[in-house]
């Protein structure tokens, strides 16, 4: 059993003493405590970001599924899209996706209404856009279509001033339903697991966000790269992280999210970590992550 630690967050920061130098966080910069985002006076429209990496495995529905829920904890609204086949999200938010209409329905036009697709969630202000196998079958159906690679932006524009914030899930690949959720997308958080074949392909994701940017989505950002499965105890995860800092500078986020069972255990209560394990430092990572992107901009 692995246990988790908030690596690079002081989450009860006190005053060093004078000529105390300040902690170092896992990328090599002083540790940063971000405020708790003050309530909104009302909600929408969205900002969407997707969360993208053509590895499977890396984090990116985890991330999804805590970061939303820490989100609506945080008073916003949130609507998490399961852009995957596998569906992972949505089982790990607990919605049904065999009987129900998907995401699916929506990209290929059998359902015109976004609402008759979203469901809520055990989680206050948390909703979801299901999705299940059928939607491996979407990219076939897509690329004969007129603006293939804007349909999710149509159809989230019809729900988005009812949202705060819009997480995409993607599938592992860099095919149409990706480039769909990018062009949707206001901003990009690339989860990056702290292990050299991960490091290897963010190049090319990066070179894909751009090229999206330069033919699609002209006003898409990179909101961070945020590492995830760090283990401070090993010398190949600290050093991915160094060559990752090297490589990305400050657009590598402050928050680190580090390795522990109790993901997994989340996940088979089919509920986010914020509700099985409130106090745990892993829940605390995914709070301090949702502060750090609001403190950067890219979440009101």
């Amino acid at each position: 059993m692995v246990a988790a630690t908030i690596v690079g967050v002081s989450t009860n920061p006190t005053t060093p003493s004078i000529g105390t130098p300040p902690a170092i966080g896992p990328t090599g910069r002083p540790v940063q405590t971000f405020a708790v985002p003050a309530p909104l006076d009302g909600h929408g429209p969205a900002r969407i970001i997707t969360l993208c990496n053509q590895k499977g495995g890396v984090g990116k529905t985890t991330t999804s599924i805590n970061l939303g829920a820490t989100f609506a904890e945080y008073g916003r609204r949130v609507l998490a899209v399961d852009f995957d086949p596998q569906g992972a999200l949505s089982a790990g938010l607990g919605v049904r996706t065999h009987d129900a209409p998907t995401v699916y329905d929506l990209l290929i036009g059998t359902i015109k209404d976004p609402y008759e697709v979203i469901q809520t969630t055990a989680v206050e202000n948390l909703d979801v856009m299901p999705a299940n196998i059928d939607l491996s079958a979407a990219e076939v159906h897509l690329v004969t279509e007129v603006a293939r690679e804007q349909i999710l932006a149509s159809v989230l524009r019809k729900v988005s001033k009812d949202y705060d914030v819009i997480l995409i899930d993607c599938q592992p690949s860099l095919g149409l339903l990706t480039v769909n959720a990018l062009t949707a997308a206001h901003g990009v958080l690339i989860p990056l697991e702290c292990e050299f074949f991960a490091l290897r392909g963010v190049a090319l994701l990066v070179e894909t966000i751009e090229k999206v940017r330069d033919r699609l989505n002209p006003a898409l950002t990179l909101d961070g790269i945020l590492a995830t499965m760090y283990d401070s105890r090993t010398l190949h995860s600290r050093e991915v992280m160094e060559r990752v800092v090297d490589a990305f500078g400050e657009n590598v986020l402050e928050t680190v999210i580090t390795r522990t069972v109790k993901f997994p255990d989340a996940t088979v209560a089919a509920r986010p970590i914020t509700q099985t394990a409130s106090d745990h430092p892993a829940a605390g990572a995914y709070r301090q992550l949702a502060r750090e992107l609001v403190a950067r901009g890219a979440v009101a």
